[in-house]
């Protein structure tokens, strides 16, 4: 595994928010990763794993999550607050653009920002969500979101958490679901907790019910640059047909990519994944040969 540097950044409010930066070359834009709703920095290793060295990684902890700060206020755990953080650490790093990969609810952010900052995207992966969402995503992930959880042991955390989303992982063995605990979750002195402050599920239902037809201006601002849509065979979030309509709205800007037998997200360490991008980062550099 590469080694990171954490670093800090202050929002707007002054919370004290955290981020892995893994070195690489300043001479193209840095593959920037924002997590899900319940996730965290540690959801990237795969990214930093495969990138780092050749690419500039960084992968945030959005406020309430990882080692970010929590808010005071649960008001401000919404998209808006997530992407003017972001833009505050672009321009505190003197980042003019990069090529960001957002999962979930990190796909919503990078629609946010093209939808004002359009510039400061290089290139773009929308991992396994879209402009309209389906509802029974958005049901499941609201039976658990916010509700505190605690385990004796990691053994214990990793069985339940096998156990609860063995639809979305189906050939996962032992070892992955191992993994997938120690970045989700965090040792306590209570035990192990998830690592996220419960109250980012007081504002879930207002924003995830938001009009769709409000998102869809925010995604078609990634025209003109590279995007890759990132879709699991089983998401129960992101449709086929949802996908396919992203795909047809950017035209030659968009790929497609179904990675098979997986559910509500891609974890982008399947090779489906690898491949899409590797070829994502050759199309923004020819991109970036192009504008030069």
């Amino acid at each position: 595994m590469p080694s990171w540097t954490d670093r800090y950044w202050n929002s707007a409010e002054g919370l004290r928010l955290h981020y892995r930066d893994y070195a690489g070359p300043r001479d193209k834009p840095p593959i920037f990763c924002i997590p899900g709703l319940t996730r965290n920095a540690r959801d990237f290793e795969p990214v930093a794993d495969r990138y780092a060295g050749a690419w500039r990684v960084i992968a945030v902890d959005l406020r309430g999550r990882g080692e970010s700060e929590s808010d005071p206020d649960s008001r401000r755990y919404e998209p808006r607050h997530y992407v003017a953080d972001i833009l505050k650490l672009l321009d505190q790093e003197g980042i003019a653009d990069a090529v960001f990969i957002g999962t979930s609810l990190g796909g919503l952010c990078t629609m946010l920002l093209a939808s004002s900052d359009a510039d400061r995207i290089a290139g773009a992966m929308i991992n396994d969500i879209g402009p309209e969402i389906d509802q029974t995503g958005l049901e499941r992930i609201g039976s658990y979101v916010g509700k505190e959880t605690g385990f004796a042991s990691w053994e214990d955390a990793a069985h339940e958490l096998a156990t609860r989303n063995a639809e979305i992982y189906p050939n996962w063995s032992g070892d992955d679901w191992e993994r997938f605990t120690r970045r989700v979750c965090h040792q306590t002195p209570d035990g192990i907790r998830f690592h996220y402050d419960m109250r980012i599920a007081d504002n879930f239902g207002a924003a995830a019910n938001s009009p769709d037809a409000k998102r869809w201006p925010h995604f078609r601002a990634l025209a003109g640059r590279p995007v890759t849509i990132l879709r699991g065979e089983f998401s129960d979030l992101l449709s086929q047909d949802v996908a396919e309509r992203m795909a047809k709205e950017l035209g030659d800007d968009a790929r497609l990519v179904v990675v098979p037998e997986v559910g509500h997200a891609p974890t982008l360490e399947e090779p489906e994944a690898h491949d899409a991008i590797d070829r994502l980062l050759e199309r923004v550099m020819e991109r970036e040969e192009t504008l030069s």
